[in-house]
Protein backbone atom coordinates (compact mmCIF):
# COMPACT_ATOMS: atom_id res chain seq x y z
CA UNK A 1 0.00 0.00 0.00
CA UNK A 2 1.48 3.39 -1.10
CA UNK A 3 2.42 5.73 2.19
CA UNK A 4 0.52 8.75 2.61
CA UNK A 5 2.59 11.51 1.67
CA UNK A 6 3.23 14.00 4.73
CA UNK A 7 3.22 17.39 4.22
CA UNK A 8 5.71 19.71 6.14
CA UNK A 9 2.92 21.78 7.93
CA UNK A 10 1.62 18.10 9.14
CA UNK A 11 5.43 17.67 11.02
CA UNK A 12 5.70 20.65 12.57
CA UNK A 13 2.80 22.26 13.43
CA UNK A 14 0.04 19.94 14.85
CA UNK A 15 -1.62 22.49 16.81
CA UNK A 16 -2.76 24.31 13.74
CA UNK A 17 -3.82 21.18 12.04
CA UNK A 18 -5.99 20.78 14.88
CA UNK A 19 -7.11 24.24 14.07
CA UNK A 20 -8.04 23.67 10.60
CA UNK A 21 -10.16 20.67 11.42
CA UNK A 22 -11.97 22.69 13.60
CA UNK A 23 -12.34 25.62 10.89
CA UNK A 24 -13.55 22.73 8.31
CA UNK A 25 -15.50 21.72 10.76
CA UNK A 26 -16.95 25.16 11.34
CA UNK A 27 -17.98 25.55 7.25
CA UNK A 28 -19.17 22.73 7.00
CA UNK A 29 -21.60 22.16 9.68
CA UNK A 30 -22.54 25.62 10.91
CA UNK A 31 -22.28 27.74 7.97
CA UNK A 32 -23.16 24.65 5.71
CA UNK A 33 -21.12 25.03 2.54
CA UNK A 34 -20.98 22.81 -0.19
CA UNK A 35 -18.68 19.65 0.02
CA UNK A 36 -16.80 20.70 -3.08
CA UNK A 37 -16.66 24.58 -1.35
CA UNK A 38 -14.87 22.85 1.74
CA UNK A 39 -12.84 20.73 -0.50
CA UNK A 40 -11.20 23.49 -2.08
CA UNK A 41 -10.50 25.36 1.17
CA UNK A 42 -8.55 22.61 3.05
CA UNK A 43 -6.55 22.95 -0.40
CA UNK A 44 -6.05 26.19 -0.07
CA UNK A 45 -5.12 26.21 3.42
CA UNK A 46 -3.09 23.47 3.55
CA UNK A 47 -1.04 24.86 0.85
CA UNK A 48 -0.72 28.33 2.97
CA UNK A 49 0.31 26.14 6.29
CA UNK A 50 2.49 23.99 4.15
CA UNK A 51 4.28 27.35 2.55
CA UNK A 52 4.82 28.90 5.98
CA UNK A 53 5.91 25.57 7.56
CA UNK A 54 9.05 25.83 4.94
CA UNK A 55 9.51 29.17 5.86
CA UNK A 56 10.31 28.22 9.28
CA UNK A 57 7.36 29.55 10.62
CA UNK A 58 5.11 26.86 12.71
CA UNK A 59 3.19 28.74 14.94
CA UNK A 60 -0.09 30.62 13.57
CA UNK A 61 0.51 33.47 16.41
CA UNK A 62 4.16 34.24 14.76
CA UNK A 63 2.67 34.70 11.15
CA UNK A 64 3.08 38.83 9.87
CA UNK A 65 1.09 40.66 7.30
CA UNK A 66 4.25 40.57 5.56
CA UNK A 67 4.25 36.83 5.15
CA UNK A 68 1.21 36.56 3.94
CA UNK A 69 2.16 39.36 1.27
CA UNK A 70 4.91 37.05 0.56
CA UNK A 71 3.05 33.92 0.10
CA UNK A 72 0.97 35.80 -2.16
CA UNK A 73 4.05 36.77 -4.26
CA UNK A 74 5.16 33.07 -4.07
CA UNK A 75 2.10 32.15 -6.15
CA UNK A 76 2.66 34.55 -8.26
CA UNK A 77 5.88 33.46 -9.09
CA UNK A 78 4.51 30.29 -8.77
CA UNK A 79 2.51 31.68 -12.62
CA UNK A 80 -0.82 31.24 -10.47
CA UNK A 81 -3.67 33.27 -12.00
CA UNK A 82 -5.12 36.69 -10.67
CA UNK A 83 -8.60 34.78 -10.19
CA UNK A 84 -6.49 31.75 -8.47
CA UNK A 85 -4.31 33.69 -5.86
CA UNK A 86 -7.84 36.04 -5.08
CA UNK A 87 -8.98 32.61 -4.28
CA UNK A 88 -6.19 31.16 -2.34
CA UNK A 89 -6.03 34.66 -0.57
CA UNK A 90 -9.73 34.48 0.25
CA UNK A 91 -9.43 31.19 1.74
CA UNK A 92 -6.23 32.25 4.21
CA UNK A 93 -8.47 35.56 5.45
CA UNK A 94 -11.19 33.00 6.26
CA UNK A 95 -9.08 30.77 7.94
CA UNK A 96 -7.10 33.52 10.11
CA UNK A 97 -10.71 35.28 10.63
CA UNK A 98 -11.32 31.93 12.82
CA UNK A 99 -8.15 31.90 14.52
CA UNK A 100 -9.08 35.43 16.19
CA UNK A 101 -12.56 34.14 16.60
CA UNK A 102 -11.64 31.46 18.30
CA UNK A 103 -9.00 33.64 19.97
CA UNK A 104 -5.92 31.34 18.75
CA UNK A 105 -4.57 34.79 17.68
CA UNK A 106 -4.70 38.39 18.59
CA UNK A 107 -4.99 40.20 15.86
CA UNK A 108 -6.09 39.24 11.94
CA UNK A 109 -3.13 39.95 9.74
CA UNK A 110 -4.21 38.86 7.00
CA UNK A 111 -6.54 41.87 6.88
CA UNK A 112 -3.97 43.77 6.04
CA UNK A 113 -3.62 42.21 2.67
CA UNK A 114 -5.39 42.88 -0.55
CA UNK A 115 -5.95 40.19 -3.00
CA UNK A 116 -4.27 41.36 -6.43
CA UNK A 117 -6.70 42.43 -8.91
CA UNK A 118 -7.54 39.32 -11.21
CA UNK A 119 -8.07 39.92 -14.74
CA UNK A 120 -11.94 40.34 -15.84
CA UNK A 121 -12.68 38.51 -18.29
CA UNK A 122 -16.57 38.82 -19.85
CA UNK A 123 -18.72 35.65 -19.40
CA UNK A 124 -19.91 33.78 -23.00
CA UNK A 125 -23.17 34.90 -23.52
CA UNK A 126 -25.48 34.24 -26.43
CA UNK A 127 -27.63 36.95 -28.08
CA UNK A 128 -31.61 36.25 -27.90
CA UNK A 129 -32.14 34.96 -30.93
CA UNK A 130 -29.06 32.31 -30.52
CA UNK A 131 -30.94 31.26 -27.14
CA UNK A 132 -34.12 30.80 -28.79
CA UNK A 133 -31.80 28.81 -31.85
CA UNK A 134 -31.01 26.53 -29.35
CA UNK A 135 -33.94 25.69 -27.19
CA UNK A 136 -36.00 25.37 -30.89
CA UNK A 137 -33.24 22.77 -31.56
CA UNK A 138 -33.81 20.81 -28.47
CA UNK A 139 -37.21 20.09 -29.13
CA UNK A 140 -36.83 18.42 -32.30
CA UNK A 141 -39.60 19.53 -34.17
CA UNK A 142 -41.83 18.88 -31.47
CA UNK A 143 -41.08 15.85 -31.02
CA UNK A 144 -42.92 13.09 -28.17
CA UNK A 145 -39.60 11.29 -27.41
CA UNK A 146 -39.33 11.24 -23.45
CA UNK A 147 -35.67 12.57 -23.48
CA UNK A 148 -36.62 15.24 -25.95
CA UNK A 149 -39.21 16.73 -23.58
CA UNK A 150 -36.72 15.83 -21.22
CA UNK A 151 -34.18 18.28 -22.82
CA UNK A 152 -36.25 21.22 -24.22
CA UNK A 153 -37.74 21.54 -20.65
CA UNK A 154 -34.36 21.47 -18.29
CA UNK A 155 -32.69 23.97 -20.93
CA UNK A 156 -36.20 26.24 -20.96
CA UNK A 157 -35.92 26.00 -16.99
CA UNK A 158 -32.25 26.55 -17.25
CA UNK A 159 -32.52 29.81 -18.98
CA UNK A 160 -35.57 30.98 -17.64
CA UNK A 161 -34.33 30.70 -13.56
CA UNK A 162 -31.02 31.49 -14.67
CA UNK A 163 -30.17 28.40 -12.00
CA UNK A 164 -26.70 26.86 -11.85
CA UNK A 165 -26.24 23.24 -12.91
CA UNK A 166 -26.29 22.10 -9.83
CA UNK A 167 -29.39 23.36 -8.71
CA UNK A 168 -31.16 22.11 -12.06
CA UNK A 169 -29.87 19.07 -11.30
CA UNK A 170 -31.02 18.86 -7.56
CA UNK A 171 -34.85 20.56 -8.40
CA UNK A 172 -37.57 18.19 -7.32
CA UNK A 173 -41.13 18.28 -8.42
CA UNK A 174 -42.11 19.46 -5.49
CA UNK A 175 -39.99 22.61 -5.41
CA UNK A 176 -41.94 23.73 -8.94
CA UNK A 177 -45.34 25.53 -8.10
CA UNK A 178 -46.92 25.53 -11.67
CA UNK A 179 -50.25 27.40 -10.94
CA UNK A 180 -48.00 30.13 -9.19
CA UNK A 181 -45.14 30.10 -11.90
CA UNK A 182 -42.36 30.24 -9.53
CA UNK A 183 -39.44 27.72 -7.77
CA UNK A 184 -37.57 27.03 -4.75
CA UNK A 185 -34.05 26.43 -6.12
CA UNK A 186 -31.30 25.61 -2.58
CA UNK A 187 -28.32 26.92 -3.69
CA UNK A 188 -24.78 27.55 -2.28
CA UNK A 189 -24.63 26.58 1.63
CA UNK A 190 -28.18 25.04 1.17
CA UNK A 191 -30.18 28.74 0.80
CA UNK A 192 -32.88 28.65 -0.78
CA UNK A 193 -34.36 31.38 -2.92
CA UNK A 194 -37.84 31.81 -4.70
CA UNK A 195 -37.68 32.50 -8.68
CA UNK A 196 -40.27 33.07 -11.01
CA UNK A 197 -40.62 31.10 -13.78
CA UNK A 198 -41.87 31.98 -17.48
CA UNK A 199 -45.01 30.80 -19.78
CA UNK A 200 -42.32 28.94 -22.16
CA UNK A 201 -40.86 27.27 -19.21
CA UNK A 202 -44.06 26.54 -17.37
CA UNK A 203 -45.33 25.00 -20.66
CA UNK A 204 -42.26 22.17 -21.18
CA UNK A 205 -42.08 21.59 -17.90
CA UNK A 206 -45.82 20.53 -17.79
CA UNK A 207 -45.76 18.93 -21.08
CA UNK A 208 -42.28 16.83 -20.10
CA UNK A 209 -44.24 15.93 -16.72
CA UNK A 210 -47.28 14.70 -18.21
CA UNK A 211 -45.85 12.90 -21.39
CA UNK A 212 -42.29 12.35 -20.77
CA UNK A 213 -41.08 12.04 -16.93
CA UNK A 214 -43.20 8.79 -16.16
CA UNK A 215 -41.50 6.84 -19.04
CA UNK A 216 -38.28 7.68 -17.91
CA UNK A 217 -39.09 6.96 -14.34
CA UNK A 218 -40.39 3.66 -15.45
CA UNK A 219 -36.70 2.49 -17.37
CA UNK A 220 -35.47 2.59 -13.33
CA UNK A 221 -34.21 -1.06 -12.58
CA UNK A 222 -34.45 -0.64 -8.75
CA UNK A 223 -36.51 1.58 -6.61
CA UNK A 224 -38.12 4.43 -8.79
CA UNK A 225 -37.04 7.95 -8.35
CA UNK A 226 -40.41 9.85 -7.38
CA UNK A 227 -38.74 13.21 -6.34
CA UNK A 228 -36.23 14.62 -8.84
CA UNK A 229 -37.88 16.33 -11.89
CA UNK A 230 -35.03 16.04 -14.66
CA UNK A 231 -34.18 12.17 -15.19
CA UNK A 232 -31.77 10.41 -17.36
CA UNK A 233 -32.58 7.58 -19.68
CA UNK A 234 -32.02 5.38 -16.94
CA UNK A 235 -34.68 6.56 -14.89
CA UNK A 236 -32.45 8.21 -12.26
CA UNK A 237 -31.87 11.74 -11.46
CA UNK A 238 -29.97 13.44 -13.87
CA UNK A 239 -26.30 14.41 -13.75
CA UNK A 240 -24.16 17.45 -14.38
CA UNK A 241 -22.22 15.54 -16.97
CA UNK A 242 -25.71 14.67 -18.58
CA UNK A 243 -26.62 18.88 -18.42
CA UNK A 244 -23.36 19.39 -19.71
CA UNK A 245 -24.23 16.59 -22.81
CA UNK A 246 -27.91 18.14 -23.29
CA UNK A 247 -26.51 21.84 -23.90
CA UNK A 248 -23.40 20.63 -26.39
CA UNK A 249 -25.77 18.82 -28.31
CA UNK A 250 -28.62 21.41 -28.64
CA UNK A 251 -25.65 23.83 -29.59
CA UNK A 252 -24.06 21.59 -32.40
CA UNK A 253 -28.25 21.09 -33.70
CA UNK A 254 -28.20 25.14 -33.58
CA UNK A 255 -25.23 25.55 -35.31
CA UNK A 256 -23.80 27.79 -32.12
CA UNK A 257 -20.04 28.29 -32.42
CA UNK A 258 -19.84 30.16 -29.13
CA UNK A 259 -18.17 28.04 -26.75
CA UNK A 260 -21.11 26.52 -24.78
CA UNK A 261 -21.23 24.95 -21.25
CA UNK A 262 -24.78 25.15 -18.86
CA UNK A 263 -23.28 28.36 -17.28
CA UNK A 264 -23.93 29.67 -20.20
CA UNK A 265 -27.48 29.87 -20.21
CA UNK A 266 -27.04 31.21 -16.40
CA UNK A 267 -24.86 34.12 -18.03
CA UNK A 268 -27.03 34.45 -20.90
CA UNK A 269 -30.13 35.19 -18.53
CA UNK A 270 -28.50 36.88 -16.46
CA UNK A 271 -26.85 39.88 -19.46
CA UNK A 272 -30.46 39.74 -20.71
CA UNK A 273 -32.05 41.00 -17.92
CA UNK A 274 -30.05 44.03 -16.95
CA UNK A 275 -30.20 44.67 -21.00
CA UNK A 276 -34.09 44.76 -20.64
CA UNK A 277 -33.88 47.06 -17.68
CA UNK A 278 -34.01 44.76 -14.80
CA UNK A 279 -31.87 46.36 -11.98
CA UNK A 280 -28.76 44.65 -10.52
CA UNK A 281 -30.32 44.38 -7.26
CA UNK A 282 -33.02 42.24 -8.18
CA UNK A 283 -30.77 40.14 -10.72
CA UNK A 284 -28.09 39.32 -7.56
CA UNK A 285 -31.58 38.16 -5.89
CA UNK A 286 -32.83 36.14 -8.59
CA UNK A 287 -29.12 34.45 -9.49
CA UNK A 288 -28.59 33.39 -5.72
CA UNK A 289 -25.20 35.95 -5.71
CA UNK A 290 -24.23 36.65 -1.87
CA UNK A 291 -22.26 40.04 -2.89
CA UNK A 292 -23.90 42.40 -6.00
CA UNK A 293 -19.94 42.55 -6.67
CA UNK A 294 -20.30 39.32 -8.44
CA UNK A 295 -23.47 40.27 -10.81
CA UNK A 296 -21.93 43.47 -11.90
CA UNK A 297 -19.87 41.72 -14.04
CA UNK A 298 -23.04 40.90 -16.23
CA UNK A 299 -23.37 45.19 -16.57
CA UNK A 300 -21.00 45.10 -19.01
CA UNK A 301 -22.24 46.71 -22.50
CA UNK A 302 -21.91 45.63 -25.90
CA UNK A 303 -20.09 48.32 -28.43
CA UNK A 304 -23.40 48.32 -30.21
CA UNK A 305 -25.36 49.50 -27.52
CA UNK A 306 -23.05 51.80 -26.25
CA UNK A 307 -22.75 53.81 -29.68
CA UNK A 308 -26.27 52.93 -29.49
CA UNK A 309 -27.18 54.84 -26.13
CA UNK A 310 -24.40 57.91 -27.31
CA UNK A 311 -26.13 58.69 -30.57
CA UNK A 312 -30.09 59.09 -28.11
CA UNK A 313 -28.89 60.48 -25.35
CA UNK A 314 -25.66 62.58 -26.31
CA UNK A 315 -27.38 66.15 -27.04
CA UNK A 316 -24.60 66.91 -30.14
CA UNK A 317 -24.57 63.29 -31.10
CA UNK A 318 -26.19 63.71 -34.00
Amino acid sequence: MEAKTESVADKTSGDWNVLLKQFLAHIDVERGLAKSTVKAYAADIRKYLDWLARRGVNNLADVTSLDVEAYVAALDSAGESGRSKARRLASVHEFHKFALMQGVVSDDVSARVKAPKANEHLPDVLSVDEVARLLDAASMGGSDDPVVLRDKALLEFMYATGCRVSEAVGVDLNDIDTDERVVVLTGKGSKQRLVPLGKYAIDSVQRYVSLGRSQLESRAKDAKERRAMFLNKRGRRISRQSVWEVVKVAGERAHIDKPLHPHTLRHSFATHLIQGGADVRTVQELLGHASVTTTQIYTHVSPENLIETYLTAHPRAR
